[in-house]
């Protein structure tokens, strides 16, 4: 089915207000004055797909440095993959995500002339991708330089009521988890930069431009308009509800479905046997899918160009699925059944190469020694994604930030 793109009661996100809002008009006419930078990505684009930097062209805001996060400002690399500096129709280009974690936050000379940095940046509402963190790590960026922060916010793909997954231990932060936030955490990239800023002392540097017209429940289905892919494996709505807990397959020898059309929906491996797999995680009793045994061939990354077995996670009730849950479960069964091929990746991860990348993607090492040790899949997946006081406490913090807000 189409999206109707001239359909004037469609939610309205922080990029579509600042270009059409008259509410707006002081903040254009400030950017208009001021040496602005923008960080954005492919998915930076307003709901008839014209992306950022064009619209900030159009209202005479003209960036004299472009920022690319992870992926790249084209957004073409793959995961982990250092990009180097370049041009886009005559703007300097800086990436910041290369060889080393000091590489992911702007330079004082690349701030340097620059009075703000314009942020639109598409999150996925998962603590461990990575762009709210890159946008965290600017907003700091410019407060030691002594300049400004303006995001215009996106909504948050999965909603905004229910969050998964426990805080980080503090030792267990990276560039994965900077501060301690749920896995699934509800929060959109506006909101956990306002948290950070107010926290931290520089809320006075920050605006936000909210969206507007959208429950806070709502989906990416309801927005009205395409799923832009904010990076090469986020191809679709269905991915980013999967991938709180798809995500914690980079931390194990299980295929994540790179290399494939589903990424991280389809895993498994050459040794896994895909209905057993299929029958233990349905014996899990987990609700709102459905795993599919099924046979696969990536084309690159884990397992490329060898036929695996494994299942495709199909989503059947978004209200009802608990990804991390899910995951968890699955991760644990293939242990289980396959003890032997079975291993949780020990090499650098994220700029870490001390901590396993599982305990930095779940937290602590406590979810992947219970699963070594043979414990019950449904119990690990359970505390492993358990949601208490601590949890609530600091997402409810995060959206009570109050900093300058359109």
């Amino acid at each position: 089915m189409g999206v109707a793109l001239n359909d004037t009661s469609a939610p309205s996100f922080g990029l579509d207000r600042l270009s059409s809002d008259p509410s707006l008009a002081p903040l254009v006419a400030e950017l208009r004055s001021a040496r602005v930078a923008l960080l954005a990505h492919p998915a930076s684009v307003t709901r008839k797909l014209v992306h950022a930097l064009e619209v900030l062209r159009g209202l005479g805001i003209v960036p004299r440095i472009l920022f690319g996060p992870e992926h790249g400002w084209a957004g073409h690399a793959q995961d982990m993959i250092g990009v180097g500096d370049a041009t886009d129709a005559g703007a300097r280009v800086v990436s910041l995500y290369g060889e080393r974690f000091e590489d992911l936050s702007p330079r004082r000379e690349h701030l340097e002339g620059i009075d703000v940095v314009v942020i639109d940046l598409q999150d996925v509402g998962s603590r461990y991708y990575t762009f709210v963190w890159t946008a965290v790590l600017v907003a700091r960026a410019c407060r030691a330089a002594g300049g400004r922060v303006v995001v215009l916010d996106r909504p948050n793909p999965l909603g905004g009521v229910v969050i998964e997954g426990r805080l980080q231990d503090e030792r267990f932060k990276s560039f994965v988890g900077l501060e301690r936030l749920p896995i699934r955490h509800g929060l959109t990239l506006g909101e956990i930069v306002a948290w950070r800023a107010k926290v931290e002392g520089y809320e006075d540097i920050v605006t936000v431009v909210r969206a507007s017209g959208l429950d806070r429940g709502a989906h990416a289905p309801a927005w009205g308009r395409p799923f832009v892919m904010p990076s090469p494996n986020m191809p679709t709505y269905d991915t980013a509800l999967v991938y709180p807990g798809g995500c914690l397959l980079e931390g194990t020898n299980l295929s994540d479905g790179r290399g494939t059309t589903r990424p991280f929906e389809l895993t498994g491996a050459p040794w896994v046997d895909g209905e057993r797999l299929a029958r233990g995680l349905e014996s899990t009793g987990l609700g709102g899918f459905i795993a599919r045994a099924t046979s696969f061939e990536p084309t690159f990354h884990k397992h490329g160009r060898q036929m695996c077995g494994g299942v495709q996670i199909h989503v059947t009730d978004p209200s009802a699925f608990r990804p991390v849950a899910t995951y968890v479960a699955l991760v644990a069964l293939a242990h289980h059944a396959h003890p032997e091929q079975f291993r949780f990746r020990t090499e650098k991860y994220e700029f870490v190469d001390d901590i396993p990348a599982f305990d930095l993607l779940t937290g602590s090492a406590t979810c992947r020694e219970r699963i070594l040790a043979g414990d019950d899949a449904r119990a690990i997946a359970e505390d492993a994604s358990a949601i208490g006081d601590e949890e609530r406490a600091v997402v409810e913090e995060a959206r009570s930030a109050r900093v300058r807000t359109y």
